[in-house]
């Protein structure tokens, strides 16, 4: 998208009438004609006449570099967590990791994809699947959800299967352990719900299913999990047949939307393959689910989002659990992708994802999907409609596809790639402060109460996303520094990536 540009320089900014007359008040800039390295070293002369604090001065010395490269990691092996609905696998793999990742509630059904993390015990890092309740003869997202459970079981290198003891062996357990017998893993049987001594004879009428010595285990309060975790440990090869080996720092992108805007579609197109679960009704997804993506000859990391209903103290169970792990999601991305209906009106909680995404200073890509769905004389309406609703973000590169035909989705890594290049732009800060300097020359400043501001010195104090600090003898309105970031923009670029400007007012010092 082309940057926007205006002949008229107080656009954005307070009534002409607050505005002083720039002849009156612009003065000649006495370091005009000079190197951009000469005036940063005077102007920083110039501000050891203030009074600094120590984290002025450790902002002005470079203090905090940029973080190092991390470097490839082998892959780990895999073990997956399978079972019938309810059974508690979820519990589980949160007491295993040691922290509530996995979505949970009292009721069958709630993980749908098969969902990884990374985890450890005694000493050895390994990959921990969970998965959806696998179930038999089930139709629509039931079946769709077994499959899911099923490919977890051909992609790991052990498997934890999981019975609920106070209900004993039935016939889908007996069915699963079928499944188990012909993928030929290594299988470790876990007696799940044992809150006491008592239960512990439920769990061994589980010896009934062939598979070993089953682990009396409850997930809910962490008995018999170590035990448990150290058979697993002997059942997980050293070295992983299955597990993946993560490139060199690849980009982390988050899919971010309201629920049924096509997030699961989109990341099953680019994977060429149906890697999460995928259905009409509203709020399939609910776990944050990545997966390592190649696209121009490049890998990336994409991350599946819950689709975000409403605010997040108004959802409750489930989908409240599934909005907090979409904003740790957002967090954890470099850039996000906000999807948006093309054939509905934008609404409010559009608004609302894409505010969450600014807010955590993450990179931007705005898509709207379902373009295919759009006939000819709605297009040029919606053009408008993206000018009037989304002019806070007329930054954002913005691309028009179809996840369910493919078409243009390959124009998804370009905008990508221009997002995440102004996401890391540092601007030199000698150039910085002759783009202020001329910027103040022709626009200065209004005058309030008979005084002006005068901004003393400038420095971009980190990336991801670039914040500039403005050193300044009295506080700039927000206007003006609206202004300022309208202009950064017209000058630098910065398309796709969200820009903060603070300001720090400075006295000099008393002799």
């Amino acid at each position: 998208m082309t940057p926007m540009t205006e002949t008229d320089p107080t656009a954005g900014l307070p009534a002409p009438a607050d505005a002083p007359d720039i002849d009156a008040t612009a003065e000649a800039d006495p370091l005009e004609g000079v190197s951009d390295e000469a005036r940063e070293r005077a102007l920083r002369v110039g501000l050891d006449e203030y009074e600094l604090e120590d984290e002025d001065l450790a902002l002005l010395g470079g203090a905090g570099g940029e973080d190092g490269a991390v470097g490839p990691s082998a892959p780990l092996p895999v073990l997956a967590v399978v079972g019938r609905p309810n059974v508690g696998k979820s519990t589980l793999v949160n007491r295993i990791l040691g922290r509530r990742e996995a979505v949970v509630e009292d009721r069958p059904g709630v993980t749908r994809d098969r969902v990884s993390y990374p985890a450890e015990w005694a000493g050895r890092n390994f990959v921990l699947v969970d998965t959806g309740g696998w179930e038999v003869d089930v139709a629509g997202i039931e079946a769709r959800v077994a499959e899911q459970a099923e490919v977890a079981i051909s992609l790991a290198d052990a498997v934890l299967f999981v019975v609920d003891a106070t209900v004993g062996p039935t016939s889908t357990d007996e069915r699963v352990v079928r499944l188990l017998r012909k993928s030929g893993k290594p299988v470790v049987l876990c007696a799940n719900k044992v809150d006491g001594p008592r239960s512990e004879t439920d769990a061994a009428t589980l010896w009934s299913l062939g598979l070993g010595e089953p682990y009396a285990v409850s997930a809910l309060h962490g008995r018999g999990t170590g035990d448990l975790l150290d058979a697993a440990m002997k059942a997980l090869p050293t070295v992983a047949a299955h597990g993946t080996a993560i490139p060199d720092g690849p980009r982390r992108v988050a899919l971010v939307g309201r629920p049924n805007v096509g997030k699961s579609s989109l990341l099953n197109k680019v994977l060429g393959s149906e890697r999460v679960v995928v259905d009409s009704v509203a709020g399939t997804t609910r776990d944050p689910v990545d997966e390592i993506v190649e696209l121009k000859g490049r890998p990336w990391v994409f991350v599946d989002t819950a689709g975000i209903r409403r605010r997040v103290h108004q959802t409750s169970g489930a989908d409240f659990y599934a909005s907090l792990r979409t904003q740790a999601a957002i967090e954890k991305a470099e850039v996000a992708v906000v999807l948006l209906d093309a054939s509905a009106p934008l609404t409010e909680q559009d608004t609302r994802v894409i505010q969450q995404v600014i807010d955590a200073g993450r990179a931007l890509v705005v898509a709207y999907n379902k373009w295919d769905l759009m006939d000819e004389d709605r297009r040029p309406y919606l053009e408008r409609e993206f000018e009037r609703d989304l002019v806070q973000i007329q930054w954002a590169p913005r691309i028009n596809f179809s996840a369910k035909t493919g078409w243009h989705t390959d124009r998804l890594v370009p905008a990508l790639d221009k997002s995440l290049e102004s996401w890391d732009t540092r601007i030199p800060t000698g150039r910085l402060n002759a783009f202020l300097g001329e910027l103040v020359a022709g626009h200065p400043h209004p005058l309030r109460g008979g005084k002006q501001p005068r901004i003393l010195f400038a420095t971009q104090a980190s990336t991801r996303p670039p914040r500039f600090v403005i050193f300044a003898t009295g506080f700039l309105e927000a206007g003006y520094r609206r202004y300022i970031e309208r202009r950064l923009r017209e000058t630098f670029g910065f398309e796709g990536s969200p820009i903060s400007i603070s300001v720090r007012v400075r006295e000099k010092r008393k002799r």
